[in-house]
């Protein structure tokens, strides 16, 4: 029986968001909800009274800190933290894991746990399960939290491993040290940023007897979409029945994410640190109190708000005192901003409970991210004009729709000039080539006996030792025109997300060959990857450091081939299927040739290879059929009414109605594009009869075929 009942009230029907409450020793807590952090048994600069007044229901206060001052004696003295501060609500305690981890050069880990030295003394201690365990029982917490080893979220997928498999352990030796304790206890989800880690923990810590679990290693390295991103993906995981806590975070934005991606339990300094420095958190947007277009304004610091800061000051009079160093500039600042995250956390628990939290969240999201910048007092200078981000012959460019993309400067092409680059590579390249249904393991392959003797095939499978991929079963994507990474990005994040909602015993490995002869384009979105958000992860870099990069399961290996695509396409495995994405015909023409098709064709011989490209023009349509590719249209995408696929071999069923047919014929014939530049006028007529014989023109293919006045091509 869990020692914190907890309930849902209701959880939103176009969101993840929870409304829930649950019951601690000293009184009831809804949920979602904010706790200030008191490390020393106080906020910095509060009183319980002020706390109240600005609505905190639950305090947090830091193991590590109070078992060095003043130690466990006192608090048993005083019978627990609550009458030692005389704070009658909840408090929640934390490990000390995240400070131990701050402690990275004066402390020592090993399985029994970790020894530091005191910063108040200097004496050695040792924390470990269980003396966080009777230290948090000393100080009477309501909710106590496991010993976790706190690694940075971007550290490599063997250190995570060790690191969250210890946080295992711990976790099983700090229930065992809390015995009969009244005091409800919390598990923490470790792993990092690799999928397949945050699931195992969230599984094996659920199957443990807590009563509420955490999601600890975030906010401390990676980026915020990854935040986000991992969020949502670790509360898929944990069961529904049991509070949810996201450790350390963070700003109003960043809370009402995680409320959005179903979490419902927060503390953070940010409050009470950006006051000390004259930053407050208002329904305008985010304002720096010292900022001297303040100087004489007489306005409240926030119109929506009756707190003590905003009720009996003015913003003049904040700015003075934060100016001037003033301890009552941060005490107010502190109260108003401790409002202010209670408000939001309450109207947030509103929403959800009349059902109406998805519009709470699209008004919220742009509110909560404005800057004092955004609202100036004054009129702001003049912007300077900028030169765009720029690396030899390209630039960084935004699109209509607000998306950077990389622009040529020599021709003026754009790469996805018009849709975001990441949703045109999802819908091009990856939905429509099924590429997660592909992913999934297929049922083992018979023995291709013509691979024997290979120094990479043993007895017919091919050996990952030396081929660097899984198994025989490999998928082959060929990345033609890597440019800046959209196309292979989107195939990992793919890869990426089945591999965490199936398990790695369910994929088929994944190799991924991209193809470029000028590597300036990634260059230049790898140093401006905050305008590239698809570019923070470990894997472009590593491809440009070291021509490679290799997923931590394993199952994924991605590679470069740079130089002239003819000129290193025989070193490529025969593909299942081509992104073929170089700059267009105008720009590249080479690559849009029939002779180009041939040699692709010839290497993927005996695959049922599938290409797509985003051209939809006559003559690349007439370059493929020649070369004996089955020609499709493919989707639209952006301005494009419709792309192009190519098949090696005819497309099974559901593509057949999508094949060029007939009327398609007619048109080309009445096209001013009938020919390849190239072509001498002697070959034409061979040409067009090589043409109108192809399979897919025959009996039975499009409706409406060619009328009897229909133009012929001129030869």
């Amino acid at each position: 029986m869990s020692r914190l009942p907890f309930s849902l009230d209701r959880t939103s029907s176009h969101s993840k968001a929870r409304a829930g409450r649950f019951r601690t020793l000293h009184g009831e807590v809804q949920t979602p909800v904010f706790m200030p952090v008191g490390t020393q048994a106080t906020v910095k600069g509060q009183t319980v009274e002020s706390l109240r007044a600005a609505g905190s229901r639950v305090l947090l206060a830091n193991t590590y800190h109070l078992s060095l001052r003043p130690g466990p004696e006192v608090f048993q003295r005083f019978g627990g933290i609550h009458r030692f501060m005389n704070w009658d609500g909840p408090v929640l305690t934390d490990s000390g894991g995240f400070q131990i981890f701050s402690l990275s050069q004066d402390r020592a880990m090993n399985e029994e746990g970790a020894w530091f030295k005191s910063y108040v003394d200097g004496t050695p201690h040792l924390l470990s399960p269980e003396t966080s365990i009777a230290m948090q029982r000393a100080i009477g917490s309501d909710i106590m939290m496991v010993l976790d080893q706190c690694i940075p979220s971007t550290a490599p997928r063997e250190e995570s491993a060790r690191a969250m498999e210890l946080t295992h352990r711990w976790a099983r030796r700090s229930l065992e040290a809390r015995g009969d304790s009244p005091q409800a206890l919390f598990g923490i989800v470790q792993g990092a940023c690799h999928p397949d880690l945050r699931r195992i923990s969230a599984e094996v810590l659920s199957a443990m007897p807590f009563d509420g679990l955490a999601i600890g290693g975030l906010a401390v390295g990676e980026t915020q979409a990854e935040r986000y991103r991992f969020t949502d993906l670790v509360t898929d995981f944990l069961p529904a029945h049991l509070p949810r806590y996201l450790m350390g975070v963070g700003t109003p934005l960043d809370i009402l994410e995680a409320v959005h991606r179903g979490v419902d339990m927060f503390d953070c300094i940010i409050p009470s640190q950006l006051a000390q420095r004259g930053t407050a958190f208002t329904s305008h947007g985010k304002i720096h109190c010292r900022r001297s277009v303040y100087k004489f304004s007489e306005e409240r610091l926030d119109a929506a708000c009756n707190c003590a800061a905003c009720r009996d000051y003015t913003r003049a009079y904040l700015h003075h005192l934060v100016k001037s160093d003033e301890t009552l500039g941060s005490y107010l600042l502190t109260v108003h901003n401790l409002t202010f995250y209670h408000r939001l956390m309450s109207e947030m628990r509103a929403s959800i409970l009349r059902d109406e939290f998805a519009q709470f969240y699209a008004e919220q999201c742009p509110r909560l991210g404005r800057t004092d910048d955004d609202h100036p007092s004054v009129h702001p200078a003049p912007a300077k004009v900028r030169r765009p981000p720029r690396r030899g012959d390209y630039e960084v460019v935004r699109g209509p729709s607000g998306h950077f993309s990389i622009r040529q400067v020599s021709s003026g092409e754009v790469m996805h000039s018009v849709s975001n680059p990441a949703e045109e590579a999802n819908a091009l390249y990856i939905e429509q080539s099924r590429l997660a249904e592909r992913l999934l393991v297929n049922p083992r392959p018979a023995i291709d006996r013509s691979l024997e003797g290979k120094s990479d095939v043993v007895g017919g499978v091919a050996d990952p030792a030396r081929t660097g991929v899984a198994s025989e079963a490999a998928l082959v994507v060929w990345d033609v025109g890597l440019g800046a990474a959209s196309n292979a990005m989107a195939a990992i994040a793919c890869f990426e997300r089945v591999l965490a909602e199936r398990g790695a015993e369910a994929l088929r490995p994944l190799q991924v060959i991209s193809f470029e002869r000028d590597l300036d384009p990634l260059i230049l979105a790898t140093k401006k990857s905050a305008y590239f958000p698809h570019l923070q992860h470990a894997a472009p870099h590593a491809l440009l450091a070291e021509g490679c990069w290799t997923h931590a399961s394993g199952l994924l290996r991605w590679e470069l081939l740079a130089g002239d695509f003819l000129e290193r396409l025989a070193e490529a495995p025969p593909a299942d299927l081509i992104f073929y994405d170089p700059f267009s015909a105008k720009t590249d023409m080479p690559l849009w040739r029939k002779v180009v098709f041939d040699r692709i064709r010839k290497q993927c011989e005996g695959k049922a290879t599938e290409l797509f490209t985003y051209s939809a023009a006559t003559a690349v349509r007439v370059a493929l059929l020649n070369a004996g590719f089955h020609v499709a249209e493919g989707v639209g995408t952006g301005p494009k009414a419709t792309t192009t696929v190519a098949f090696v071999r005819p497309p099974d069923a559901a593509w057949v109605s999508r094949l060029l047919g007939l009327a398609w014929l007619a048109r080309w014939r009445r096209s001013h594009s009938q020919f390849p530049a190239d072509l001498p006028v002697e070959e034409r007529l061979a040409f067009v009869r090589r043409l109108e014989s192809h399979p897919q023109f025959g009996a039975g293919s499009e409706d409406g075929g060619l009328d009897k006045g229909d133009a012929r091509p001129t030869v």
